[in-house]
């Protein structure tokens, strides 16, 4: 055992591991929490290799030692707290109680020492399974089961950022699994891939930031430009949102309680519609609804359910539509549909008596 061996096994995960932890000290994107949780996964990342390079070293002595199931009970707690962090970097808005799963993990590992309930090591310095001996790696797959569900219920993500999702999900079922079947996969396949993961991941934040409206997360105009060039073909119908009255709560309640209005829209408008509807803001109370392949019934229920979601709120909003039709642009469309929208707007103006005023 040496730190040039250690370096040998792990000279790739250090120089991503200390990557991440550089580009992340100087970011000014990622809220506080964020930054938190990616560092202290790196940190586990980091303790997990050397404690996993020690043990390996203890597994080749022919004497047995009590540090060794002490370095394998850390292991395999690691690797559930690992995971659950994953989960929590994905979906920061989850409930801290995701890591009891991993604390009776950790808490069965160790009792596991002088019990041998998850594993034991012999007095010949073998490494044997107890009856819980694959407790680790089904807390595991409950975890990543947890991470694939969320990513199809999570209306935020599109499909595109979907496809990197699930690759970071397979990946880390997949070194988890192989090791179990080709005893020449060691621990670091592991520690390599997370690591891997976890930088695929911040470039997918760094993605997200320039594509989101910073605001209500939903696209922005910048990506409705680019997706309305793309998927031109397969667009079927637009339909446009405008805030009634912004200016008039800008200016009596000031611009906080506008920022509250254009967000509680923006949820409106992402609950209401489907994976193949996909929502922008494109301007101040400006928002945009691509429908992909939607049918002119498709499209009304939409408008519907948009009328629905926003009549649970205290604000109010215009709506319009315009279906594609043969040469037309998205130009063409959008000024439909405006034209559609101004009209509800006018006569909301009309049926409420409040003044009209230029936002």
């Amino acid at each position: 055992m040496s730190v040039t061996g250690y370096l040998y096994d792990h000279w790739g995960l250090l120089v991503i591991v200390i990557g991440i932890a550089i580009i992340i000290h100087s970011d000014i994107h990622l809220e506080r929490r964020m930054t938190f949780r990616i560092l202290l996964t790196i940190m586990m990342l980091f303790g997990y290799s050397v404690s996993c390079h020690v043990e390996s070293y203890l597994a080749e002595q022919a004497e047995y030692t009590i540090l060794r199931p002490i370095l394998s009970a850390l292991n395999y707690s690691l690797i559930a707290f690992i995971l659950v962090n994953i989960v929590m970097i994905v979906y920061p808005m989850q409930k801290l109680y995701l890591y009891i799963p991993a604390l009776l993990n950790a808490a069965l590992c160790f009792i596991s020492i002088p019990t041998g309930i998850v594993f034991y090591i012999s007095e010949d310095n073998h490494f044997g399974r107890g009856m819980l001996g694959y407790l680790t790696y089904f807390i595991c797959a409950l975890y990543l089961i947890y991470l694939i569900c969320n990513l199809f219920k999570n209306k935020t993500y599109q499909k595109e950022d979907i496809h990197l999702l699930v690759f970071m999900s397979v990946t880390s079922v997949m070194c988890l699994v192989m090791p179990l079947i080709m005893d020449s996969m060691t621990e670091h396949w592991f520690n390599v891939t997370i690591a891997i993961d976890l930088l695929l991941y911040y470039v997918f934040l760094l993605q997200q930031f320039t594509k989101r409206d910073p605001l209500t997360k939903l696209l922005n105009r910048q990506s409705y430009y680019a997706d309305a060039e793309k998927m031109w073909d397969h667009i079927t119908a637009i339909v446009t949102m405008d805030m009634d009255g912004l200016k008039t709560l800008n200016d009596s309640e000031g611009h906080t309680a506008g920022d509250t209005a254009l967000k509680a829209l923006a949820d409106c408008f992402r609950k209401a519609s489907q994976r193949s509807q996909r929502v922008y803001r494109i301007g101040g109370d400006e928002y945009v609804i691509l429908c992909i392949g939607s049918s002119e019934s498709e499209v009304k229920a939409l408008v519907g359910r948009i009328k629905q979601e926003v009549a649970k709120t205290p604000y109010t909003c215009s709506v319009g539509y315009a279906m594609k039709e043969k040469n037309n642009t998205i130009d063409d469309m959008y000024n439909s549909a405006d034209s559609m929208l101004y009209v509800e707007k006018e006569q909301f103006y009309i049926t409420s008596g409040k003044e009209r005023r230029k936002q």
